[in-house]
């Protein structure tokens, strides 16, 4: 519900703080390509916070931090 109230006014920028936390890893993939989909068809940035490496490879960049540097910046695997 959360994922749909934040994609309801189709928001230019949209946040997501561990979005998956909560979810299964199909559930977190599905969630992770619908935020890719929704950058590429609607030109929104989408900025996702996440320990969940399962996901990676759905995004076009990854920041990488370590206790709070951005330590790298690279292309998925």
């Amino acid at each position: 519900v959360a994922v749909a109230r934040a994609l309801a006014n189709q928001p230019s920028l949209l946040l997501a703080d561990e979005p998956t936390a909560a979810l299964d890893a199909h559930r977190g993939r599905d969630v992770m390509a619908l935020f890719r989909r929704i950058a590429h068809e609607q030109g929104a940035a989408v900025v996702v916070v996440t320990h969940d490496h399962r996901t990676l490879d759905v995004f076009d960049t990854i920041h990488e931090m370590e206790d709070g540097v951005l330590i790298r910046q690279r292309p998925p695997a």
